[in-house]
């Protein structure tokens, strides 16, 4: 119980602290040790008793990205300190924006907190809702007319989203109420699930579609997604790295949720099927916008779309190896997305520019950069020895074996996405540098490296807790 309430107390404390601290060092300090903290909490919740509450609870498949959330923003935390100096001493950003900023990330990695932990369907909608906001307001921080109209975009479509999300948790409970009765143990996962095979399929099948839609707005597919790539490209880059390596997993893991409760019910709707058309027409699409990015984070933003939709697609087929490849691409696709976040924040800033045109040579130019960057396209590309050429494989090779006309768009679609990020990657560190050599790099590369190194780890050896635990969580997936 402590260590649940302290992943929770720890970011709000600090959003507090930090709304009130005029300093910008004294608060980037201060974020970056309610982060340290809050990932420690986190840890603890391997060894601490399994919570469950009408409010609260945990289980395999929580506790594993409540981990995984703690690291990215923790580790993000670092990279925004030194990232956000710079942009305050180019007169971009103002201390009172700073304020605003640390105050507004601690809320943030709160609300995904707070929606992975939640045993109540209303208060995971509260969350993902108050994560739509908080972020909203970020990718408005450096109040340009683009950042103003890119966050305006992001709060409406995501709005309409998560209202359509809020319908069918209605939906749901109307479902549960002839069931179990009303009040809040109609509202529990843990109380539902044993039940749900009692509840009406036709409000259950209704229920999910508008799930599916509603939360997959905040997951970016296909063809819910154009709210995506302008938050990336107009945003902080710290908010891009958690954006792609945070939200959409906890976005993911509430359709996954709901997942879980209609295959508990014989009579309604397979779910996999809808999960299947979306992920593959999200992979498709964004493999194919990547040959026309003129932006590096729009081109990285797509990139994101482009993996949701492998995961979406993975846990769309279902069964023990899909489910587990699907939850290790996550995991992947969080470390890789987030590192290749924190390169191109820093070469956008040496640079001066974040267009591809404009960035050319960084292996010459800024080496650590150049190559950081060069690991990250070839680790997100899917190629060994990086962990997510193992989750790829896997989808694959499931897919073969159980739906091998589906192979044929999925490989295709792998193909041109690779294709796209290596083409890119050619002028972007082995070019002709052009232009102004750019400034020095005063950053600390350490989560960067971090997190490819972690990456290349599980892309040689995968500890065997982590796989028993990566298998026990597919089997709750169905």
């Amino acid at each position: 119980m402590t260590a649940v309430l302290l992943i929770l107390i720890l970011p709000v404390l600090a959003s507090a602290v930090l709304a009130l601290v005029g300093s910008y060092r004294v608060g980037a300090w201060i974020n970056v040790a309610a982060s340290v903290a809050t990932f420690g909490a986190s840890c603890a919740l391997f060894v601490s008793p399994r919570l469950t509450t009408l409010l609260l609870f945990i289980d395999d498949f929580n506790i594993y990205l409540v981990v995984l959330t703690a690291f990215v923003g923790m580790t993000t935390s670092i990279f925004s300190a030194t990232y956000i100096r710079h942009e305050m001493e180019t007169g971009r950003l103002t201390p009172r924006n700073l304020r605003f900023y640390h105050a507004m990330y601690q809320a943030f990695i709160f609300t995904l907190l707070f929606g992975l932990v939640s045993n109540n369907l209303g208060f995971m909608w509260v969350a993902i809702e108050g994560a739509t906001l908080t972020t909203a307001l970020m990718v408005s921080l450096y109040r340009t007319h683009a950042a103003i109209e890119a966050a305006w975009k992001y709060f409406i479509l995501c709005g309409v989203g998560i209202a359509l999300a809020l319908f069918g948790t209605i939906l749901m409970y109307l479902a549960a109420q002839p069931v179990m009765g009303s009040g809040l143990g109609a509202m529990a996962w843990d109380g539902i699930l044993p039940r749900v095979a009692e509840f009406d399929p036709t409000i259950l099948n209704l229920a999910f579609v508008f799930l599916l839609v509603g939360y997959g707005t905040k997951v970016g597919l296909a063809p819910l997604h154009s709210w995506l790539p302008d938050a990336h490209a107009e945003g902080p880059t710290p908010i891009s790295a958690v954006l792609s390596g945070l939200l959409l997993n906890v976005a993911l893991y509430a359709v996954l949720r709901f997942k879980i409760l209609l295959a508990a019910n014989g009579n309604a709707i397979a779910p996999g099927p809808l999960m299947i058309t979306m992920g593959l027409t999200s992979l498709t699409l964004a493999s194919f916008m990547l040959y026309r990015r003129r932006d590096i984070k729009r081109l990285f933003a797509y990139s994101s779309i482009e993996h949701m939709g492998i995961i979406t697609f993975a846990f769309g087929m279902g069964g023990p190896l899909a489910n587990f490849a699907g939850l290790l691409h996550m995991t992947m696709h969080s470390l890789t997305k987030s590192a290749i976040f924190f390169t191109v924040g820093h070469i956008a800033q040496v640079k001066g520019t974040q267009t591809i045109a404009g960035i050319r040579g960084l292996t010459v130019t800024h080496p650590r950069l150049g190559w950081g960057l060069v690991m990250g396209v070839v680790a997100i590309a899917g190629l060994p020895p990086f962990g997510i050429f193992a989750s790829e494989f896997l989808v694959i090779t499931t897919t073969i074996a159980r739906q091998p006309l589906l192979a044929v768009p999925l490989v295709l679609a792998l193909l041109v996405g690779f294709g796209a990020l290596v083409l890119r990657l050619q002028g972007l560190a082995f070019g002709v540098p052009r232009g102004a050599p750019g400034g020095k790099v005063e950053a600390s590369l350490v989560p960067l490296y971090t997190h490819l190194a972690l990456v290349l780890m599980a892309g040689l050896y995968l500890p065997p807790p982590l796989v028993v635990w990566f298998q026990n969580v597919a089997k709750l997936l169905g």
